[in-house]
Protein backbone atom coordinates (compact mmCIF):
# COMPACT_ATOMS: atom_id res chain seq x y z
CA UNK A 1 0.00 0.00 0.00
CA UNK A 2 2.78 2.32 0.80
CA UNK A 3 3.87 1.72 -2.39
CA UNK A 4 1.02 2.53 -4.50
CA UNK A 5 0.79 5.55 -2.61
CA UNK A 6 4.25 6.43 -3.51
CA UNK A 7 3.50 5.94 -7.16
CA UNK A 8 0.33 7.73 -6.86
CA UNK A 9 1.90 10.83 -5.68
CA UNK A 10 4.73 10.53 -8.21
CA UNK A 11 1.50 10.74 -10.89
CA UNK A 12 0.09 13.21 -9.51
CA UNK A 13 2.84 15.71 -9.70
CA UNK A 14 3.62 14.49 -13.13
CA UNK A 15 0.36 15.01 -14.25
CA UNK A 16 0.09 18.39 -12.64
CA UNK A 17 3.25 19.60 -14.09
CA UNK A 18 2.48 18.73 -17.48
CA UNK A 19 5.34 15.60 -18.00
CA UNK A 20 2.72 13.56 -19.61
CA UNK A 21 3.52 11.17 -22.48
CA UNK A 22 2.56 8.65 -25.36
CA UNK A 23 3.06 5.72 -26.27
CA UNK A 24 0.78 6.42 -29.77
CA UNK A 25 1.68 9.00 -32.20
CA UNK A 26 -0.62 11.76 -31.84
CA UNK A 27 -3.91 11.50 -34.32
CA UNK A 28 -2.91 14.80 -35.34
CA UNK A 29 0.95 13.88 -36.63
CA UNK A 30 0.40 14.84 -40.72
CA UNK A 31 -2.67 16.91 -40.44
CA UNK A 32 -1.81 20.64 -41.50
CA UNK A 33 -2.33 23.32 -38.99
CA UNK A 34 -5.81 25.36 -40.41
CA UNK A 35 -5.40 29.39 -40.65
CA UNK A 36 -7.94 29.88 -37.87
CA UNK A 37 -9.27 33.38 -37.07
CA UNK A 38 -8.55 34.59 -33.48
CA UNK A 39 -12.01 33.95 -31.95
CA UNK A 40 -11.85 30.40 -33.16
CA UNK A 41 -8.40 29.69 -32.24
CA UNK A 42 -9.56 31.40 -28.60
CA UNK A 43 -12.93 28.75 -28.46
CA UNK A 44 -10.44 25.79 -29.76
CA UNK A 45 -8.23 26.17 -27.19
CA UNK A 46 -11.40 26.54 -24.75
CA UNK A 47 -12.60 23.38 -25.11
CA UNK A 48 -9.23 21.56 -25.94
CA UNK A 49 -8.64 22.97 -22.16
CA UNK A 50 -11.99 21.48 -21.27
CA UNK A 51 -10.69 18.05 -22.46
CA UNK A 52 -7.33 18.40 -20.68
CA UNK A 53 -8.37 19.01 -17.63
CA UNK A 54 -11.31 15.99 -18.10
CA UNK A 55 -8.09 14.25 -18.40
CA UNK A 56 -6.59 15.64 -15.02
CA UNK A 57 -9.35 14.38 -13.77
CA UNK A 58 -9.01 10.84 -15.28
CA UNK A 59 -6.04 10.01 -14.03
CA UNK A 60 -6.95 11.02 -10.55
CA UNK A 61 -9.88 8.85 -10.85
CA UNK A 62 -8.36 5.81 -11.79
CA UNK A 63 -5.26 5.93 -9.84
CA UNK A 64 -7.55 6.33 -6.51
CA UNK A 65 -10.11 3.57 -7.68
CA UNK A 66 -7.11 1.24 -8.68
CA UNK A 67 -6.44 2.16 -4.83
CA UNK A 68 -8.80 0.67 -3.64
CA UNK A 69 -9.68 -1.43 -5.82
CA UNK A 70 -9.97 -5.86 -3.96
CA UNK A 71 -9.24 -7.28 -7.46
CA UNK A 72 -6.09 -8.03 -8.59
CA UNK A 73 -8.11 -7.97 -12.49
CA UNK A 74 -9.62 -5.13 -11.86
CA UNK A 75 -6.99 -2.85 -10.69
CA UNK A 76 -4.94 -4.16 -13.69
CA UNK A 77 -7.81 -3.05 -15.93
CA UNK A 78 -8.41 0.49 -14.17
CA UNK A 79 -4.00 0.61 -14.70
CA UNK A 80 -4.40 0.03 -18.46
CA UNK A 81 -7.21 2.76 -18.90
CA UNK A 82 -5.04 5.19 -17.02
CA UNK A 83 -2.39 5.00 -19.41
CA UNK A 84 -4.47 5.52 -22.11
CA UNK A 85 -5.76 8.32 -20.32
CA UNK A 86 -2.44 9.89 -20.26
CA UNK A 87 -1.70 9.87 -23.51
CA UNK A 88 -5.05 11.85 -23.86
CA UNK A 89 -3.26 14.25 -21.36
CA UNK A 90 -0.49 14.36 -23.85
CA UNK A 91 -1.92 15.25 -26.34
CA UNK A 92 -4.16 17.82 -25.09
CA UNK A 93 -1.91 19.40 -23.93
CA UNK A 94 0.29 19.72 -27.06
CA UNK A 95 -2.49 20.73 -28.78
CA UNK A 96 -2.86 23.84 -26.06
CA UNK A 97 0.40 25.13 -27.05
CA UNK A 98 0.14 25.18 -30.65
CA UNK A 99 -3.39 27.33 -30.04
CA UNK A 100 -0.72 29.49 -27.89
CA UNK A 101 -2.69 28.65 -24.91
CA UNK A 102 -2.37 26.76 -21.10
CA UNK A 103 -4.11 24.63 -19.42
CA UNK A 104 -6.61 25.13 -16.18
CA UNK A 105 -5.20 26.99 -13.41
CA UNK A 106 -7.74 25.31 -11.60
CA UNK A 107 -6.17 21.43 -12.43
CA UNK A 108 -4.78 20.95 -8.26
CA UNK A 109 -8.40 21.37 -7.49
CA UNK A 110 -9.73 19.33 -10.09
CA UNK A 111 -7.12 16.66 -9.39
CA UNK A 112 -7.89 16.51 -5.54
CA UNK A 113 -11.47 16.15 -5.73
CA UNK A 114 -11.52 13.57 -8.57
CA UNK A 115 -9.50 11.75 -6.15
CA UNK A 116 -11.38 12.11 -3.64
CA UNK A 117 -14.31 10.52 -5.36
CA UNK A 118 -12.46 8.22 -7.11
CA UNK A 119 -11.61 6.96 -3.19
CA UNK A 120 -14.96 7.38 -2.30
CA UNK A 121 -16.42 4.88 -5.81
CA UNK A 122 -13.65 2.26 -5.13
CA UNK A 123 -15.23 1.99 -1.53
CA UNK A 124 -17.95 0.79 -2.37
CA UNK A 125 -16.97 -2.70 -4.13
CA UNK A 126 -15.87 -3.77 -7.36
CA UNK A 127 -18.73 -3.86 -9.44
CA UNK A 128 -19.70 -0.43 -8.34
CA UNK A 129 -16.56 1.21 -8.70
CA UNK A 130 -16.58 -0.50 -12.44
CA UNK A 131 -20.14 1.12 -12.61
CA UNK A 132 -18.99 4.43 -11.79
CA UNK A 133 -16.14 3.96 -14.79
CA UNK A 134 -18.71 2.95 -17.03
CA UNK A 135 -21.07 5.88 -16.01
CA UNK A 136 -17.84 8.28 -16.35
CA UNK A 137 -16.60 7.20 -19.56
CA UNK A 138 -20.28 7.10 -21.39
CA UNK A 139 -20.85 10.78 -19.92
CA UNK A 140 -17.49 11.84 -21.38
CA UNK A 141 -17.90 10.40 -24.50
CA UNK A 142 -21.36 12.69 -24.86
CA UNK A 143 -19.19 15.46 -23.60
CA UNK A 144 -16.55 14.69 -26.70
CA UNK A 145 -18.64 13.95 -28.98
CA UNK A 146 -20.61 18.01 -28.30
CA UNK A 147 -17.19 18.74 -28.54
CA UNK A 148 -16.89 17.09 -32.44
CA UNK A 149 -19.71 19.75 -32.91
CA UNK A 150 -18.41 22.69 -31.26
CA UNK A 151 -15.31 23.10 -32.29
CA UNK A 152 -14.09 25.52 -35.50
CA UNK A 153 -15.29 23.21 -38.75
CA UNK A 154 -11.48 24.05 -40.24
CA UNK A 155 -9.50 23.04 -37.18
CA UNK A 156 -8.53 19.33 -38.15
CA UNK A 157 -6.36 19.09 -35.95
CA UNK A 158 -8.07 19.09 -32.78
CA UNK A 159 -11.15 17.31 -34.48
CA UNK A 160 -8.51 14.17 -35.08
CA UNK A 161 -7.16 14.18 -31.33
CA UNK A 162 -10.98 14.35 -29.68
CA UNK A 163 -12.43 11.60 -32.19
CA UNK A 164 -9.49 9.30 -31.52
CA UNK A 165 -9.82 10.12 -27.53
CA UNK A 166 -13.92 9.34 -28.00
CA UNK A 167 -13.02 6.03 -29.03
CA UNK A 168 -11.10 5.36 -26.61
CA UNK A 169 -13.43 6.48 -23.99
CA UNK A 170 -16.20 4.01 -25.98
CA UNK A 171 -14.16 0.74 -25.23
CA UNK A 172 -13.08 1.68 -21.89
CA UNK A 173 -16.11 1.85 -20.70
CA UNK A 174 -17.75 -1.05 -22.47
CA UNK A 175 -14.78 -2.88 -20.97
CA UNK A 176 -16.06 -1.81 -17.41
CA UNK A 177 -19.51 -3.02 -17.91
CA UNK A 178 -18.36 -6.20 -19.77
CA UNK A 179 -16.23 -7.01 -16.11
CA UNK A 180 -19.89 -6.55 -13.98
CA UNK A 181 -19.80 -2.84 -13.65
CA UNK A 182 -23.17 -2.21 -11.88
CA UNK A 183 -25.64 0.43 -12.45
CA UNK A 184 -25.55 3.81 -10.66
CA UNK A 185 -28.63 5.21 -8.92
CA UNK A 186 -29.93 8.31 -10.67
CA UNK A 187 -28.95 10.80 -8.38
CA UNK A 188 -25.09 9.69 -8.46
CA UNK A 189 -25.49 10.02 -12.09
CA UNK A 190 -26.97 13.40 -11.71
CA UNK A 191 -24.56 14.41 -9.57
CA UNK A 192 -21.83 13.43 -11.74
CA UNK A 193 -23.61 15.39 -14.36
CA UNK A 194 -23.47 18.27 -12.12
CA UNK A 195 -19.75 18.34 -11.12
CA UNK A 196 -18.75 17.38 -15.31
CA UNK A 197 -21.05 20.53 -16.19
CA UNK A 198 -19.21 22.72 -13.40
CA UNK A 199 -15.73 22.01 -14.51
CA UNK A 200 -16.57 22.51 -17.84
CA UNK A 201 -17.97 25.97 -17.17
CA UNK A 202 -14.67 26.57 -15.43
CA UNK A 203 -12.02 25.28 -17.01
CA UNK A 204 -13.57 26.57 -20.59
CA UNK A 205 -13.00 30.13 -19.08
CA UNK A 206 -9.81 29.72 -16.34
Amino acid sequence: MLDDLILSFDRALRTLSGVSASGRANPASGIAEADLSPEERRHAAGLMRVNHTGEVCAQALYQAQALTARDRGIRQRLASAAHEEEEHLAWTQQRLAELESRPSLLNPLWYAGSFAIGLAAGLTGDRANLGFVAETESQVEEHLSGHMDRLPPGDARSRAIVATMRDDEIRHGSAAREAGGAGLPWIARAAMRGVARLMTLTAYRL
